[in-house]
């Protein structure tokens, strides 16, 4: 399992990840959201071993990143954004490669090469060099090499990029496979994958977690009243008549395009949809809609992260270092 506790990152005239807890338990996938410079690689980094924390506590299968650093690096995999591939050797070769390096020997070497070669996908390149790789391959191989030596703990900073779509379905089918008995951190800036893949989601911002739980709750949170969408053939007067159902708080109408399209503003719990269709069939309306407004994974995300003005320039720092730029993150 991943646990972090009070995890605070410094560098010069910047603190890039400020009092960070959370944790990851085996058979769980979670999501690692924010958006550029908001920490997400600098908080990854501590955990891999990277880099040290400036403060705080960082654990891998329950070993301490820091004080049993070499005992924490053999129960992870980690997959970073831009991953180093030795480009004059092949797949295989590679793979077994840092099987050894993990401390496999023996017949155990090839077994588990094979093993992350069919996992990842790779049987039709494992004899090539990886230099003569598409780049969703060499991607692949980066990620076979995390999961080579099979760490209790996996660490995926974009997994999916360069893939096309056929290979990063496959790609999701395996990491939903790898974390029904690991604990994995996945980071993306791919929203839907995170919908398909993650069983939780946590957000950062600013070196904060701003939000963390199941991508229902976070748009449940953030969704505010209920809304529901009626549309309805023809020009109809329907608006006193909704207004009327018990839970409307709030009724808008307007007729375009040869229908009526009417929004209704529910009070907390409400969910006038069956009174609406009931109406409906009652006054003979045809109705072509009725619907509940949702928040998409990505509304909740410009939501928890928007910064109406940005932050003045510390004093001393260049330009990029005030964005976030030319520094670690």
């Amino acid at each position: 399992m991943i646990e972090v506790e009070h995890l605070t990152k410094s560098f010069p005239g910047r603190v890039a990840v400020s009092d960070v807890t959370f944790r990851v338990e085996p058979g769980e996938i979670v999501g690692f959201l924010g958006p550029n410079g908001a920490g997400k690689t600098t908080a990854m980094r501590c955990l891999t071993g990277f880099l040290p924390p400036s403060e705080g506590t960082a654990r891998v299968a329950g070993f301490d990143v820091v004080t049993h650093s070499m005992k924490a690096r053999a129960h992870l995999g980690y997959l970073p954004e831009s991953a180093a591939l030795y480009p004059e050797m092949r797949v295989r070769d590679y793979l077994a490669y840092r099987a050894r390096l993990e401390g496999l020997r023996g017949t155990d070497v090839g077994k588990r090469v094979d093993e992350a070669i069919a996992s990842c996908l790779l049987e039709e390149v494992a004899g090539r060099k990886v230099e003569n790789l598409s780049r969703g391959y060499r991607q692949r191989t980066a990620l076979a090499g995390a999961l080579v030596h099979q760490p209790p703990v996996l660490i995926l900073d974009e997994p999916t990029v360069g893939l096309d779509p056929a290979q990063i379905i496959r790609i999701r089918e395996t990491i939903r496979r790898l974390g029904s008995e690991r604990a994995v951190l996945l980071s993306t800036h791919i929203l839907p994958e995170v919908d398909a893949v993650c069983d939780r989601v946590l957000i950062i911002d600013r070196g904060r977690i701003v939000a963390e739980g199941t991508a229902a709750e976070l748009r449940t949170r953030l969704a505010g009243a209920p809304v529901v969408r009626v549309a309805l053939t023809g020009a109809v007067a329907a608006r006193e008549a909704l207004a009327a159902l018990p839970g409307v708080a709030a009724v808008s109408e307007e007729v375009a395009d040869g229908e009526t399209r009417v929004r209704l503003e529910c009070e907390a719990g409400a969910d006038p949809r069956e009174d609406v269709f009931r109406t409906a069939v009652a006054k003979g309306w045809i109705l072509r809609e009725l619907a509940r407004e949702s928040l998409s994974l990505e509304d909740v995300f410009v939501q928890l992260t928007r910064h109406e003005d940005a932050a003045p320039a510390a004093e001393g720092s260049t330009p990029l270092e005030a964005a976030g730029e030319g520094v670690p993150s």
